[in-house]
C-alpha cells in the first residue's frame, strides 16, 4: 500500500483541526491523522511552574525526529505508538495511541512545513490561514475550556511566544505550501482539495 501523506499547518485557531476534521469525515477508514502536538518533547527534569514558562511555539519543544521516524514507519505500512501529550501538565502523558498505516496520512501542526526532513514527506502541503484577531479568540476560548487555562496566562503566553514564534517561524511557512486556504470551512476549497486526494488515490 502506498500512502498518500498531507501536511496541514498553520497558526494557532487558524482552523487546521476543522479543515483536519472535515477531511478525517470524507475519507473515513482511509485516513489515520498523526498530531503534531503529541511530539512535545518529554520534560519530566522540571516541575510544573518551569514547564509552563517554556516556549512551546519554537521547534526546539518539539521531537521532530520521533515524528519523521513515524511518518516514514507508516508510510513503510507499519503502525506506530504515537505519544499523547496532556495539556494540562505541559508534558508528555504516560500514554500511547496506536497508530495504523492507511492510504491517507495526515500530519497537523502549527510547524509541520517548518521543518525540511518532515516537509519533504509530504505529498501535499498545506497552510491554513485566518486572521490574527480570530485566532487568538479562538485559541482563548480552546485552551480555557479543554486545557483548564486562565486567561491572563493565556494572554501572557500568547504576547511572549505565540505571537513571535508565529512570525518568526510559522508565517514564512506559507510560501512553502501548495495550497493557502483561509478557513477550514471554506468549502470551494475543500471541494478543489477532496477532489485532488481522490486522483491521487486512484492514480495509487
Amino acid at each position: 500500500m502506498e500512502s498518500i501523506v498531507i501536511g496541514v499547518a498553520g497558526g494557532t485557531g487558524s482552523g487546521k483541526s476543522t479543515f483536519t476534521n472535515r477531511i478525517k469525515e470524507a475519507f473515513g477508514d482511509d485516513i489515520a491523522v498523526v498530531y503534531q502536538d503529541n511530539y512535545y518533547r518529554r520534560r519530566d527534569d522540571i516541575p510544573l511552574e518551569e514547564r509552563k514558562a517554556i516556549n512551546y511555539d519554537h521547534p526546539d519543544a518539539l521531537e521532530t525526529d520521533l515524528l519523521v521516524e513515524h511518518v516514514r514507519a507508516l508510510k513503510a505500512g507499519k503502525a506506530v505508538a504515537c505519544p499523547v501529550y496532556d495539556f494540562t501538565q505541559h508534558n508528555r502523558s504516560d500514554k500511547f495511541v496506536t497508530i495504523e498505516p492507511r492510504r491517507v496520512i495526515l500530519i497537523e501542526g502549527i510547524l509541520v512545513l517548518q521543518d525540511k526532513v518532515l516537509r519533504d514527506l509530504l505529498d501535499i502541503k498545506v497552510f491554513v490561514e485566518a486572521d490574527a484577531d480570530e485566532r487568538i479568540m479562538r485559541r482563548a476560548i480552546r485552551d480555557m475550556r479543554e486545557r483548564g487555562r486562565d486567561l491572563e496566562g493565556i494572554f501572557e503566553q500568547y504576547v511572549n511566544t505565540v505571537k513571535p514564534m508565529h512570525y518568526l517561524y510559522v508565517e514564512p511557512t506559507k510560501a512553502m505550501a501548495d495550497i493557502v486556504i483561509n478557513s477550514g470551512m471554506n468549502d470551494v476549497a475543500f471541494d478543489i482539495f477532496k477532489t485532488k486526494i481522490q486522483d491521487l488515490l486512484r492514480q495509487k
